[in-house]
């Protein structure tokens, strides 16, 4: 199982100081959250894709490959790629000429985005979003896997002849998880598909949450990519952490209710009942995360945000040192009892390749 972060790459004041971070500083505050989450031995640091205010990361290839650049072993990937307002083509070329860069440690989360405005912005109507969706990952599963694409669809032009550039790492595609957190169609593309699903389950009750996946689950089984247990699952999470939960509670509360999308209505201590949102112990974080299974079933994928919201890199930081020494390493040995063995591990290009190669020597002509 992987257990990693992932961050919105929010701008917002330090509810204790007033002070905000410049764009520079935030910018180079992911940086360093992705460096040091490989230091402590987490699997995975995802970035998501942001055109508005108050979000910097506009251009995830570019903050991935300096990542890359950066980093040895740590999978790098997207909380959110727009396959609805990006073209499918350079999202093609750029993902790919990322995984080269990065030695294959590359996959992605396709999704929608947090606000509508950006739908204009790029040409597109927010009302053709699912439609999008669907059309652009289509053509974009073609151009990675076809040398030659002829297509023609209704929100792009035509193409003749075309070849995207580079290929993929190996001619092995990047991995690629539908996230959403409450549109069956995509759940139902990820199961089309035999994708991973993440569920971003940070804003909703576990009963949501679980039948969202229970839905992907029994699609992807439905068209033949496996068992209903073998889907391809990813969840979210969300973090504060203090040796002492009361000390905890009084650092975050400031945070959470100063929050556009957390604060403002229930309680703190409602909210962590309700959501997955953790704020205690390292020892609370456990507990509360080993639950995740139970509605979840077994699954592949668990990130967490330990940053925005205001908290300064060094707090940030301090959270991460505790994910990486004191929860993540139990998180790993008690998810793995009493696992199912037919659950897979979560795909890497090494896997990919792997299955690739041994479906072609399992259909090639023995005399040959």
């Amino acid at each position: 199982m992987q257990f990693g972060i992932f961050t919105i790459g929010d701008l917002a004041s330090d509810p204790t100081t007033g002070r905000a971070p410049s764009e520079h500083e935030r910018i180079k505050a992911m940086v360093a959250l992705a460096q040091k989450a490989e230091e402590v031995g987490l699997d995975v640091f995802a970035t998501g894709e942001h055109h508005n205010r108050p979000f910097v990361p506009s251009s995830p290839t570019t903050m991935l490959g300096y990542v890359a650049a950066r980093t040895e072993r740590i999978m790098l990937s997207t909380a959110t790629t727009l396959i609805t307002t990006n073209d499918p083509v350079k999202i093609a070329e750029d993902y790919a000429m990322l995984q080269h860069l990065a030695d294959g440690r590359v996959d992605l989360m396709m999704g929608r985005g947090n606000t509508g405005p950006v739908y204009p912005w790029f040409g597109k109507d927010i009302r053709d979003g699912i439609n999008l969706a669907i059309e652009n990952y289509a053509l974009l599963r073609r151009l990675w896997r076809e040398d030659v694409v002829d297509w023609e669809g209704r929100y792009r032009t035509p193409l003749q002849g075309f070849t995207s550039t580079p290929r993929p790492l190996d001619d092995v595609p990047p991995f690629v998880w539908h996230g959403s957190i409450r549109s069956p169609e995509i759940a139902e593309q990820a199961a089309y598909y035999g994708d991973g699903f993440f569920h971003n389950n940070i804003f909703w009750p576990k009963e949501h949450t679980q039948r969202m996946i229970e839905l992907y689950r029994e699609r992807y089984a439905h068209y033949g990519h496996g068992t209903a247990e073998q889907a391809i699952v990813g969840l979210g999470g969300h973090v504060y952490m203090r040796h002492n939960s009361q000390d905890a509670v009084r650092e975050f509360r400031p945070v959470f209710d100063r929050s556009p999308v957390m604060g403002g209505g229930v309680s703190l201590e409602e909210y962590m009942r309700q959501t997955p949102l953790t704020v205690g112990t390292p020892e609370q974080v456990i507990e509360k995360t080993l639950t995740f299974r139970e509605y979840a079933g077994d699954y592949q994928r668990q990130l967490f945000i330990v940053d925005g919201g205001g908290l300064s890199l060094k707090t940030a930081l301090e959270q991460l040192d505790m994910l990486g020494e004191e929860v993540v390493p139990v998180l790993r040995e008690e998810f793995a009892k009493n696992r199912s063995a037919g659950v897979p591990d979560a795909p890497t290009h090494a896997s990919l390749l792997a299955a690739r190669d041994s479906g072609r020597a399992q259909t090639a002509d023995p005399v040959a």
